[in-house]
Formats: C-alpha cells, structure tokens, sequence
C-alpha cells in the first residue's frame, strides 16, 4: 500500500584526478594503494581548477561522515606524515 517517488536533487558528474599528480603520489608513496573515490565534494572540487588528487587515512568502521567516523592516532599520524613527504616532494620539484 506505499508508493515512492524518487526526485534528483543534485548530481556531480565524474571527477577524475590529474594523472601526473596521482603518478607523483604513487612515487613519494611507493606501495600506497590507488582507489577510485565519489569524493568529489572534496578535492573533486578543486579538479575543475587545479591539478588536484587526494590522500586517505585508514579508517577501520568504513563509517563515513557521520559522529561515529573515526580514525585510530597513529593512522592519523601516518597520514600526516604521508601528507608531510608528499608536500615535501611537490615543493622540490
């Protein structure tokens, strides 16, 4: 006895980062994996304007944007110090 009706209320389309960005990731972090994120309203905004790519932290739940996300310190603490080579290996050219 229930009806539904789905509407569409925003769409972003595809984002794909700059691939020689990403191929400098993958040589400051050699042996971190590559994944495929619908995290566009992240980075992906930025990708219209910008040569533009993200880094990720372990988070064990997969729980996502949400008050029970969470990362354990010394993930975070490995995805600063990520963070930190990389901008390092950007800025010496």
């Amino acid at each position: 006895g229930c009806t539904v009706q789905l509407v569409e209320e925003s769409l972003s389309p595809t984002v794909h980062f700059d691939p020689g960005l990403r191929g400098r990731l993958g040589a400051l972090l050699p042996g971190a994996p590559v994944l495929v994120t619908g995290a566009g309203h992240d980075a992906g905004v930025l990708a219209a304007k910008l040569p533009a790519a993200m880094v990720f932290v372990r988070n064990p739940s997969g729980v996502s944007h949400s008050p029970e996300e969470y990362v354990e310190d010394s993930d975070a603490e490995a995805g600063a110090a990520a963070l930190a080579d990389v901008l390092e290996g950007l800025l010496a050219g």
